[in-house]
């Protein structure tokens, strides 16, 4: 199931502060890590779907490297962000 407009502006908020912060770590963390869970469990009904699965490869890789420079940045929200969203780091 695709994410909402309502389900993406609420992430939007809880993440970014307020409704127009769309291109700060977190949020973008926030966002992937909800297409990821999409794509997963779409791919666990449909199992040779092997287009979806290169492109939530392709999307773990693009939140990993966000991670990456989030840590690099701003070390507490790092912590927060990972706490929040369930991430093994």
């Amino acid at each position: 199931m695709a994410t909402t407009k309502q389900k993406k502006s609420e992430i939007i908020t809880k993440y970014g502060k307020s409704a127009k912060n769309t291109g700060s770590a977190s949020v973008q963390i926030a966002l992937l890590t909800e297409r990821i869970a999409d794509i997963s469990s779409h791919l666990k009904v449909q199992k040779k779907d092997y287009s979806s699965q290169l492109g939530l490869m392709k999307l773990v890789g693009q939140r990993r490297r966000l991670l990456g420079f989030l840590k690099k940045r701003d070390l507490p929200e790092y912590a927060n962000v990972i706490k929040q969203l369930n991430l093994r780091k």
